[in-house]
């Protein structure tokens, strides 16, 4: 090598561990991604200069940036790297190699935090389907949310109702997908999943993010009303109270972080029928007749507490039956012997249904056609003493009576609109 070629490769050989350096350190990409994302530029250049099915090598020292390379075994000196390698589909190729290594770098350090609270800027948001830099809201649209190295989106559907956004305001949300398109990532946000409201307890309240009391489970009516099952280690902790704070200060600043969204702390047990009462509170509950075949749980309440129990549109009911794992249904003791001596008498007119077993599928939770026709043939045999062809013909008649039923109320809901 002459000796103006060792001057012109040293000072390239040097301009290349400063651009890796630059790279590192301004993309956070590992320096050998980098270096490996360059060989295989020159490579991919190379192949496009001499061909395909040529062999090409290409090795840069790690330490002093100089490059190997070889054509078919040949060594190549700096000068033939340079000649016969296009400088610039290089760099193109290095170009598309960084990206790709960037991308892989954001999407796997956001992809470790789904589930977790990021706070970001509003850099764009659409009102009723405009952009919302003008002002006047008319309905939520989607945010763009500026977080670092990534734009994210906060779509309507992960928005709380009623609260808008601006360019330059504060949002907090968690991650809730993340997801590559290309050489970008693409982070949707959310505010309106259960996941959300345990990070802000965890936020708020040292004894949660301490470990000592445990968010066993959250259901959430988002911007309405939430019930939060908490657990506490330490018997000598108040739960409730520790979740609240003195003056509820606590539970306030998650409250105005919801925009006014209601929550309702009960405490987790694992007796059901206690959970059950804790999740319908504040109404009282009589009694609770577990219907374990169907995962159902027949709570009766007084006239008083009727309506308390079901809640606004039907709200403490759907968010306790969530909270529990359980589908809750409200009653009152005159209401559930009615409706028991009605089932009785249905399903006593499907033919191989006695009056004794129709009493076991009612003392089981078997109210309606649609119940019977999803039960397990092995319990029916069980029940009723009856063979696999007796058990298909009662299954197979609950199901045509079931989808008749649902058809006729088909048919009274549209009657009522006309």
């Amino acid at each position: 090598m002459k000796g103006d070629e060792r001057k012109a490769a040293g000072a390239n050989s040097a301009d290349l561990l400063r651009l890796v350096d630059t790279i590192h350190h301004e993309k956070n990409i590992d320096r050998e991604v980098i270096f490996q994302g360059i060989e295989a530029a020159l490579i991919s250049a190379a192949k496009k200069r001499f061909g395909d099915e040529q062999l090409i090598s290409v090795n840069i020292d790690r330490k002093t940036g100089v490059i190997e390379a070889s054509h078919n075994g040949v060594a190549l000196t700096p000068a033939e790297i340079a000649e016969r390698i296009g400088a610039q589909t290089a760099k193109q190729v290095m170009i598309q190699k960084i990206r790709e290594a960037e991308c892989d770098r954001i999407y796997r350090d956001y992809y470790d935090q789904i589930g977790q609270i990021m706070v970001g800027t509003v850099h764009r948001s659409e009102f009723g389907g405009k952009k919302g830099a003008e002002g006047g809201a008319r309905g939520q649209g989607m945010v763009i949310v500026k977080l670092p190295n990534v734009d994210a989106i906060l779509p309507a559907s992960e928005q709380i109702r009623g609260q808008t956004w601006r360019p330059g305001d504060r949002v907090r949300a968690t991650i809730a997908e993340v997801r590559k398109q290309g050489t970008r990532v693409k982070v949707t946000l959310s505010r309106t999943r259960p996941v959300f409201i345990t990070r802000l307890f965890e936020r708020e309240i040292p004894e949660v993010a301490d470990g000592v009391i445990e968010i066993r489970n959250v259901a959430r009516k988002p911007g309405v009303r939430s019930k939060v099952a908490v657990d506490c280690r330490d018997p000598r902790v108040d739960a409730v109270g520790a979740c609240v704070g003195v003056q509820g200060n606590r539970i306030k600043n998650i409250v105005n972080e919801l925009g006014g969204e209601r929550i309702d702390i009960v405490v987790w047990s694992d007796d059901v029928e206690q959970m059950i009462k804790s999740a319908l509170s504040p109404a009282v509950v009589e009694e609770i007749i577990l219907c374990n075949m169907l995962g159902r749980a027949i709570v009766l309440v007084n006239e008083e507490n009727l309506s308390l129990a079901i809640g606004r549109g039907g709200q403490n009911v759907h968010l306790a039956s969530k909270l529990c794992g359980l589908d809750i249904e409200i009653m009152t003791p005159d209401e559930l012997q009615s409706q028991l001596d009605r089932t009785v008498e249905a399903f006593c007119t499907i033919p191989g249904v006695t009056p004794e077993l129709a009493d076991l599928l009612v003392g089981e939770g078997f109210t309606t056609y649609d119940d019977l026709s999803i039960i397990e043939p092995e319990d029916l045999m069980r029940m009723g003493g009856l063979t696999e062809e007796e058990v298909d013909a009662i299954v197979e008649e609950a199901d045509r009576r079931s989808m008749e039923e649902e058809r006729q109320r088909k048919r009274s809901a549209q009657e009522g609109n006309e």
